[in-house]
């Protein structure tokens, strides 16, 4: 199966965008995860709920509202051009940002699972012992949670992959640039190649099983 080089480019955009949302984000996820699943404090429930909001909002909401955070007019966007000369709308790191965003409650909610399964007991064990709160967590229960973390990234990739409506909204279509797989689909089916379409909706298929079936049988599995 030869690709034509929009296709090729649709693909390295969407791979390299979603690993790098994956690397800013993983470490968010698991701090947040660990708050959400070991912490006590008020305003717990309300964190819950934010973190969580992308999950049931339509993406393309989500995806206007990063647009007039992040544009050079919005509160965010303008204080990155001011200072850095930093433009987010409109290009990759547009991208990274719609996925990172739309992706995060997925991680989030998977750590949380795993660090709530662990018996209070061995970290208590271990704050007897002398180990701050630190040391437990990285040597307790981090370890003991890391198939949910690795399950939980595996799975915010598979959907940073599958994004559209909020890369839509905040980064474009822009060929070579923005348009990441499922833009490239979408382009094709629009303008009537269909068979260029029916390349990538395979290849996303596969992907998007393959990550499944990898964090199923590997890391989200009850023991």
């Amino acid at each position: 199966m030869n690709l034509a080089d929009t296709e090729i480019a649709a693909l390295v955009i969407s791979i390299k965008t979603a690993l790098l949302s994956l690397l800013c984000v993983l470490p968010v996820g698991v701090g947040i995860g660990w708050l959400l699943a070991k912490a006590s404090f008020r305003g717990k429930s309300l964190l819950n709920t934010f973190v969580m909001l992308p999950l049931v909002l339509p993406p393309v909401v989500s995806g206007y509202l990063l647009l007039m955070l992040f544009s050079k007019q919005g509160p965010i966007g303008a204080i990155l051009y001011t200072l850095f000369g930093l433009e987010i709308v409109f290009t990759w790191l547009a991208v990274v940002l719609a996925i990172s965003v739309i992706s995060f409650p997925l991680m989030v909610r998977s750590i949380v699972i795993a660090m709530e399964g662990i018996n209070p007991r061995l970290e208590g064990a271990a704050r007897t012992l002398g180990a701050g709160r630190f040391k437990v967590f990285f040597s307790v229960t981090l370890p003991l949670s890391y198939r949910g973390v690795i399950g939980g990234a595996i799975l915010a990739f598979a959907r940073s992959l599958g994004e559209f409506g909020a890369t839509m909204m905040i980064a474009g279509n822009i060929p070579g640039k923005t348009q990441t797989l499922p833009l490239a689909i979408f382009n094709y089916v629009q303008t009537g190649q269909e068979f260029s379409a029916y390349r990538l909706v395979l290849i996303s298929t596969v992907i998007a099983f393959g990550a499944l079936w990898v964090a199923e049988r590997r890391f989200l599995k009850s023991d």
